[in-house]
């Protein structure tokens, strides 16, 4: 496992005036990544695992906190509250076998949409994977997903249909 990479934590503050934490996971975040997924709509979990999924399991918690920082780098967004830190966005790449590519995931809840975080987790994720030595990313959307294929064309992703299954789109950046 790689050191924490701690040159990733930053602190920004919103259009909105809000303040933001990015910073990559932590095995303890266990508890925040959960009540993270459980707070997004049924839509939105559908949305980023391209399936249903009511309730995180412990094996999909510990996948989503147990990272190398190296083949599996995951950033989160956090921003304080009341009852302490709470995360309203993550993003992350798994390293394909080829070691050149990397599969992405990112979620945002619901009512932090068009707020920004998620350009700021992408720009620090694709940052990441520059310095990895990455050559591309990729990933696979809904076809349905208007929202995201917008949003990572404006990245510079290239989307195009997948002829082995017409309900997603492949998504492809060079770094």
């Amino acid at each position: 496992m790689a050191e924490y990479p701690a040159r990733y934590v930053r602190e920004h503050r919103l259009r909105d005036g809000r303040a933001v934490t990015l910073r990559p996971i932590r095995p303890d975040d266990a508890a925040l990544v959960r009540e993270f997924l459980t707070g997004l709509s049924g839509e939105s979990r559908y949305l980023r695992f391209q399936k249903w999924v009511h309730a995180p399991s412990e094996k999909l918690v510990r996948f989503l906190t147990d990272v190398d920082h190296d083949r599996h780098l995951a950033l989160v967004c956090t921003t304080r509250t009341e009852n302490g830190e709470k995360i309203v966005g993550e993003a992350r790449y798994v390293v394909e076998p080829d070691e050149r590519t990397c599969e992405l995931g990112i979620a945002i809840a619901d009512d932090w949409h068009r707020t920004g975080i998620a350009g700021l987790l992408m720009q620090a994720l694709m940052t990441a994977a520059r310095a990895r030595g990455l050559a591309s990313m990729e990933g696979l959307v809904l076809a349905g997903n208007r929202e995201m294929l917008r949003f990572v064309r404006a990245l510079g992703f290239d989307a195009r249909s997948t002829p082995e299954d017409p309900r997603t789109v492949r998504i492809v950046k060079k770094l």
